[in-house]
C-alpha cells in the first residue's frame, strides 16, 4: 500500500480517489487557493516510477492540466527525487525543453513517496508513432539535429547548479549492478572484454542526463517539446547521452541509428552547431555497446524487484525476458549477426493429459486476453492485458520449442567443458576462454538466437 496521511490518518495513496484529495490539499496549499481534482489516470509506461495525468481546476481559473511522477510504494529515493527536481529547474534555465515544475517533495505523507508535479505539455511519445504516423514526418527530417542541440545545451549546465551530482565510474558501475543480480551471462561477460579493451579517452566531466532517448523525449509536428525523465541524471562523460540514444532497442525498429530519427553525423552535427566541438564518433559507438550491455543489466533488474516479492508486476516480469534482445543487439554491435533462426522440432505431445495440451490452453488464455479483455478495457489495464498475452505466448513458444533448444544447449556447454551458462560466464570472465574465440563468440550468439525465438522472433528481422 502507498500510505500517506489526510486529516490525521493514514490513506491509501494508490486509490485514485484518495489521491485526488491529497493532491487538492498539496495543491491549494502550492498555489494558495481552493482546488478542486478529479480522480486522476495512471499513464501506461515508466517501469521505475508511477506516472498520473490530471486536471486541477483552480478557483477563478481554466483547468490546468498536471502531470504527477512519484517513486514506487516502499522504494522511495528522496535525496534522487530532489536532486531530479533540481536538474529540472537548471535545465529549464540553461535553454532545455521541459515540463515546468509546479512542486516537488520527499516527504511520503503528503502523496504517498517522494514526488515531482509538472505541467502537461502536450505532443507524443510514443516511440512507434513519431517514428511512422505522416502528422511526424516534418518533425522527423530535422530531428536527429536537434537533439544534438538539445544534448549540448544539457551538457553546458552548469554542474553546480545540480546539487547532489555524483561522478559514475561507468564500468565499475555495470559490473557491481550485474554482479549484484546473480546470473551471469556470456554475452555480457564479452561485452565487458571488448568494453575494457576499446574505452576511449576521458573528457571534461559535464551533466548527463542519463536517460536521453525516443520514448523520454515529448514531440509535436513541429519538433522537440520537452526533455522528460530525469531520475538518473548524473555527472560524467557527456558522450554517454549521445551513445545511449543511438543503443538500437531505442529506434524501435528503425534503420536509422540516432533514435530512429537521423544519423549519427546529423546527430554530431546537431551537437557541433551549439557546442562548438564535435565528438569522436568511436567514442559515441562505445557508449552505444555500454549503453546496450547497460540495458541488458537494467532488464534483468527490473524483473528481479518483480521476482523478489519488492514489485510484483507481470510488467516487469515480463521485461526480464527481453534481456535476449539487449545480448543479440551487443553481438550485432560488436559485429556477429544472427544466423538464420532453427526451425527444430516441436516438442512430442504426451497424451496423460490429452487435449487441450498444455501449449494449447497457453494459447486459449493468449487469445481470451487479446479478444475479450483487451477490447473491453483501456489505459494501463489494456496495456497490462497486452503484456501478460505477449508473456503468455513466449511460454507457448518454450513449451514447443524449449525441448530441442536445451539438448542444444548442452551441446554447445560440453564443448567447452561447461555445465550451464554461469560456468562459461565465469570462464570468458577468468579468461580461462577467450571473449574473441570464434567457436565461443558462435556458441553464444547461437544461445541468444534461441532465447529469441522463444521471447520475441519477430526482434531478429530489426535492422541493426
Amino acid at each position: 500500500m502507498t500510505t500517506a496521511v489526510l486529516d490525521g490518518r493514514a490513506v491509501d495513496a494508490a486509490d485514485p480517489d484518495v489521491l485526488a484529495r491529497l493532491l487538492e490539499r498539496r495543491l491549494a496549499a502550492v498555489l494558495g487557493t481552493g482546488v478542486t481534482v478529479p480522480p486522476p489516470t495512471r499513464l501506461t509506461g515508466g517501469a521505475s516510477r508511477e506516472t498520473w495525468s490530471f486536471a486541477a481546476h483552480v478557483a477563478g481559473g481554466p483547468p490546468r492540466r498536471l502531470v504527477l511522477r512519484r517513486d514506487p510504494p516502499g522504494a522511495g529515493r528522496p535525496e534522487g527525487m530532489a536532486r531530479e527536481a533540481d536538474a529540472i529547474a537548471a535545465a529549464q534555465a540553461g535553454g532545455v525543453p521541459v515540463p515546468r515544475l509546479v512542486d516537488s517533495g520527499t516527504d511520503p505523507a503528503v502523496l504517498g513517496s517522494p514526488y515531482l508535479l509538472t505541467e502537461h505539455v502536450d505532443g507524443e511519445t510514443i516511440a512507434r508513432r513519431l517514428l511512422r504516423e505522416p502528422r511526424y514526418a516534418a518533425a522527423r527530417e530535422g530531428l536527429a539535429a536537434e537533439l544534438g542541440r538539445t544534448l549540448a545545451r544539457i551538457h553546458a549546465i552548469p554542474v553546480e547548479d545540480v546539487p547532489g551530482l555524483e561522478p559514475v565510474e561507468p564500468l565499475e558501475s555495470l559490473r557491481a549492478t550485474y554482479d549484484a543480480l546473480g546470473e551471469p551471462l556470456p554475452t555480457i561477460e564479452i561485452a565487458m572484454k571488448w568494453l575494457e579493451r576499446h574505452r576511449p579517452a576521458d573528457v571534461a566531466e559535464t551533466v548527463v542526463h542519463g536517460d536521453f532517448r525516443t520514448g523520454n523525449l515529448i514531440v509535436d509536428p513541429d519538433g522537440l517539446r520537452a526533455v522528460l525523465d530525469w531520475e538518473v541524471v548524473h555527472r560524467g562523460d557527456p558522450r554517454e547521452d549521445l551513445g545511449w540514444l543511438c543503443v538500437k532497442c531505442w529506434r524501435f525498429g528503425s534503420p536509422l541509428p540516432a533514435g530512429g530519427f537521423g544519423t549519427v553525423e546529423q546527430l554530431l552535427d546537431g551537437y557541433a552547431e551549439v557546442a562548438g566541438h564535435r565528438p569522436d564518433p568511436e567514442a559515441v559507438r562505445w557508449w552505444q555497446v555500454y549503453g546496450t550491455a547497460r540495458w541488458a543489466v537494467g532488464c534483468r533488474g527490473m524483473a528481479e524487484r518483480h521476482l523478489s516479492g519488492q514489485t510484483p508486476s507481470v510488467e516487469l516480469a515480463a521485461i526480464g525476458r527481453r534481456v535476449c534482445e539487449q545480448e543479440h543487439d551487443v553481438l550485432l554491435a560488436l559485429g556477429l549477426p544472427a544466423e538464420p533462426l532453427e526451425a527444430g522440432d516441436p516438442a512430442p505431445g504426451s497424451d496423460l493429459h490429452g487435449h487441450p495440451t498444455a501449449a494449447e490452453l497457453v494459447a486459449a488464455v493468449s487469445m481470451f486476453l487479446r479478444e475479450d479483455v483487451m477490447p473491453a478495457t483501456e489505459g494501463r489495464l489494456n496495456f497490462l492485458a497486452r503484456v501478460a498475452a505477449g508473456a503468455l505466448d513466449g511460454v507457448g513458444r518454450e513449451l514447443l520449442l524449449g525441448p530441442e533448444q536445451e539438448r542444444r544447449h548442452r551441446e554447445r556447454l560440453a564443448a567447452f567443458a561447461q555445465d550451464d551458462q554461469a560456468g562459461l560466464a565465469a570462464a570468458i570472465r577468468a579468461g580461462v576462454l577467450e571473449a574473441d574465440d570464434p567457436a565461443l563468440l558462435a556458441a553464444v550468439r547461437a544461445a541468444v538466437t534461441d532465447r529469441l525465438a522463444v521471447a520475441n522472433p519477430r526482434y531478429l528481422a530489426h535492422p541493426g
